[in-house]
């Protein structure tokens, strides 16, 4: 191995480490404490070392985001191709793996989808990850969209889920139901409606 190759390795490894060392504190600690000092601290690297890999806290949220919409396109991916038999129960598999996923890991949901970052949705230069969890939404809503568009019935579906999560965790919906919500956002996402004027 070269030096410039080592040196390359080097700092992805350095890169690494300071995303997993957001992930880490935001979990423990929630966002407010992840700092550049505070990570820099951490992984006992000067702070100029951290803002050469990241040009701030909003560059290494978008690295957090982008690691976890990875995560959850697997996740998701997993869970329809589960073997689950037919495309209603391939749907429900989804929706349950993705409301685990963010109840599992609160602050990169948080990261994913609440705090500010600079990565592109819904656009043609979205980086793959977040390509990735839309079409395994889409591909699981595919097979029971009838007439209607599965993009958009995707984009509606994620917005309910998301919702539903989103207030679920932050105490706004009736303790103890979230799988009877799953189950009934499941129903109404399946069940074959007219398509819509324009879709």
């Amino acid at each position: 191995m070269s030096i410039q190759e080592r040196r390359q390795r080097d700092r992805d490894e350095r890169g690494r480490l300071i995303v997993r060392t957001a992930r880490e504190l935001a979990e423990a600690e929630g966002w407010d404490a992840v700092t550049v000092r505070r990570l820099a601290d951490r992984i006992e690297y000067s702070q100029p070392v951290l803002y050469s890999h990241f040009a701030g806290r909003e560059a290494i949220v978008s690295a957090v985001a982008l690691e976890g919409f990875a995560e959850l396109a697997e996740t998701m991916r997993q869970a329809r191709q589960s073997g689950a038999a037919g495309p209603a129960p391939a749907w429900a598999a989804v929706a349950r793996a993705y409301a685990g996923f963010a109840a599992a890991n609160p602050a990169l949901y948080e990261a994913m989808f609440t705090l500010a970052t600079d990565l592109p949705f819904a656009r043609p230069e979205a980086p793959a990850p977040l390509k990735a969890g839309f079409a395994e939404i889409r591909d699981a809503l595919a097979p029971v969209a009838g007439e209607r568009n599965p993009a958009m019935l995707a984009e509606v579906a994620w917005s309910a889920l998301h919702g539903l999560v989103t207030l679920n965790q932050a105490g706004r919906l009736s303790a103890g139901q979230q799988d009877a919500r799953l189950a009934l956002l499941v129903g109404l996402v399946t069940t074959a409606a007219p398509a819509l004027p324009g879709t």
